[in-house]
């Protein structure tokens, strides 16, 4: 299936896309392997925050700690995600890392226009308990109310 057949082609940011359908290209075992490569790959929060995760949004819907902040850039319009979860907690990060890397620096606008079922477009139902899908879930709306919450300040 092309990117343009793809259901997900018109709704999804491009990066975010592609992990998608990197995704439902392999076995559930297979997943399971992607999500631990991704996991790898979430960068370690800007030293800023290394110490202050107090300062930072605890996403409590998630089974393991997890952090989030934004930095936006109102000049372009785009935000920068920021996770940090354990280095024990390889789903948990896996799923950070799949939104940090499909929305990281994106324009407020694409990251609102994002689809809220991107957990579950995954292909994980089998393989990842649905509380673990609903905390990636969590993640997303926490994110996309930041960027909201962040708006109507900035427009006040």
């Amino acid at each position: 299936m092309t990117s343009a057949e793809s259901p997900t082609a018109q709704t999804m940011p491009p990066a975010l896309e592609e992990i998608v359908e990197e995704f439902l290209a392999v076995s559930d075992r297979d997943k399971l392997e992607l999500l631990l490569e991704l996991s790898r790959e979430l960068p370690e929060p800007p030293a800023e925050y290394a110490d202050r995760l107090d300062e930072m949004e605890q996403v409590v819907e998630c089974q393991t700690p997890l952090f989030l902040a934004l930095d936006f850039d109102d000049t372009h319009r785009t935000a920068q995600l920021i996770f940090a979860a354990p280095p024990e907690a390889p789903t948990t990060r896996g799923f950070a890392s799949i939104l940090y890397q499909g929305l990281s620096g994106l324009s407020y606008e694409e990251i609102l226009a994002t689809p809220d079922d991107v957990a579950d477009r995954l292909g994980l139902k089998k393989a990842i308990t649905p509380l673990r899908l609903r905390g990636m879930s969590a993640m997303l709306a926490r994110v996309k109310a930041n960027v909201r919450r962040h708006l109507e300040t900035a427009e006040s």
